[in-house]
């Protein structure tokens, strides 16, 4: 049962390294790429669903990182029963 929370807790790391490439799409796509290769309304949209998916990610990575990092893997298997 330790193997499966080391792997949740890479997963976990994973997922915050996603967060950051989301957002930091998001923030390219919407201020940084030139108006000549994409037009604005769509550089907007795009850029505006990555850095929402990303805010979503943060989210969950901040509830996993509470989950498998701060608490005790005793509170976490019981949470685990009822999810």
């Amino acid at each position: 049962m330790n193997d499966n929370r080391i792997m949740k807790q890479i997963s976990t790391i994973f997922g915050t390294f996603m967060v950051i490439f989301y957002l930091g799409v998001g923030i390219y796509l919407i201020f940084f790429i030139r108006q000549d290769l994409i037009d604005k309304p769509i550089r907007v949209i795009m850029g505006s669903t990555f850095i929402f998916y990303g805010l979503y990610r943060a989210y969950k990575a901040y509830i996993d990182i509470v989950r498998y990092f701060i608490r005790k893997p005793e509170e976490t298997d019981d949470e685990e029963r009822f999810l």
